[in-house]
């Protein structure tokens, strides 16, 4: 994790102004900054121009995440080398927590949220000039990785 921290103001600045790109790194980012107490209440939902929008649980979290977004801002703009974020948007969403939440594995092994893009599709992305072709592998990419991780788990792949 902490090699992905590091790798990310270059990351982002190899991948310019790629939506997609800064999602996926404010996501990484928002797990190191929000720590092990808080990343399984509070998972982010998407970066919309520089807002982050997070769901919690409760208006209990709610309340408790607003008190120290300020903190939270600063760690998550310094782990990403820039300021990307400038403001957090915390919503009550029970079922998105719930579904986004980072998986258990066994016991001992590390937890992975599924909206976190590997280092290594990052720089992949990083170097795909056009867009919509960067959109389309990430897309791609990430579905594969949920699909293997799903099976994994023993969980049914989508009848879609």
């Amino acid at each position: 994790m902490d090699s992905l921290l590091k790798a990310l103001p270059a990351i982002l600045k190899a991948a310019g102004a790629s939506p997609e790109v800064s999602e996926a790194a404010c996501f990484a980012a928002w797990r190191y900054a929000a720590g092990e107490g808080l990343r399984d209440h509070a998972v982010p939902l998407r970066l919309q121009e520089k807002t982050l929008l997070v769901a919690v649980a409760d208006a209990t979290w709610r309340k408790q995440m607003q008190s120290f977004s300020g903190q939270l801002l600063f760690r998550l703009n310094s782990i990403l080398g820039e300021t990307r974020v400038t403001f957090l948007d915390f919503r009550e969403d029970p079922t998105a927590v719930a579904r986004l939440r980072a998986p258990q594995r066994q016991e001992g092994q590390r937890q992975t949220d599924s909206n976190i893009v590997p280092l290594e599709l990052l720089n992949a992305a990083a170097s795909i000039q056009d867009n919509d072709l960067r959109r389309a592998f990430l897309s791609a990419a990430t579905s594969c990785i949920r699909r293997l991780e799903k099976q994994s788990y023993g969980i049914q792949p989508d009848a879609n």
